[in-house]
């Protein structure tokens, strides 16, 4: 799946945004708006984005998985070197568990105060007024997605693309700008 991501300054036009991606086979679970106008958008029944879309949250949480795994293995690795494997398996394996567990839940509390990498470079736009409309999809059909947006929506423009999958270990800026035409 590819995100596309589009600044629009009128909640008209996300309503019509909206309607034509619907129309175009595009579910809410693939589109999200993000605006500082909530009220907005719910009084225009416009899908807003989640805490998962809006935060990272889940970057963080997939970060803290794997160092808890890596934690949890070198934790169960020393341990059994010094006092032997005389333990059950399942403690050794609850032991592991725990850590993995742990650095997750950790990891969240960073993450869900965080703004989630990919949307963090729109942050003034979307302060100063402006709504951030997120499409995702299938690679098939991301030329007919900006081909309709382009003709039906000039006033959306395109501010660039990403998978729509979390990089638990992306930068802070590996976006790419979008080829403006």
């Amino acid at each position: 799946m590819k995100r596309l991501f589009y600044l629009v300054d009128s909640i008209d036009s996300v309503d019509e945004i909206s309607d034509d991606v619907h129309a175009n086979g595009i579910t809410d679970w693939r589109f999200h708006i993000i605006s500082k106008d909530e009220a907005g958008l719910y009084r225009h029944h416009l899908h807003t984005a989640s805490v998962l879309d809006r935060t990272d949250l889940p970057r963080f949480v997939e970060r803290g998985v794997l160092i808890g795994a890596v934690a949890g293995v070198l934790v169960v690795g020393i341990l059994s070197l010094i006092v032997g494997l005389n333990f059950p398996m399942g403690a050794w394996i609850a032991l592991f568990a725990f850590a993995v567990v742990a650095g997750g839940w950790l990891a969240g509390f960073g993450g869900i105060q965080s703004e989630n990498y990919r949307i963090r470079r729109f942050h003034d736009d979307i302060e100063a007024g402006k709504y951030l409309v997120m499409v995702d999809v299938p690679h098939q059909d991301e030329e007919e997605m900006k081909r309709l947006m382009g003709i039906r929506h000039p006033e959306a423009v395109l501010q660039g693309e990403d998978s729509s999958f979390n990089n638990p270990f992306a930068g802070l800026s590996l976006h790419r700008k979008a080829k403006v035409h």
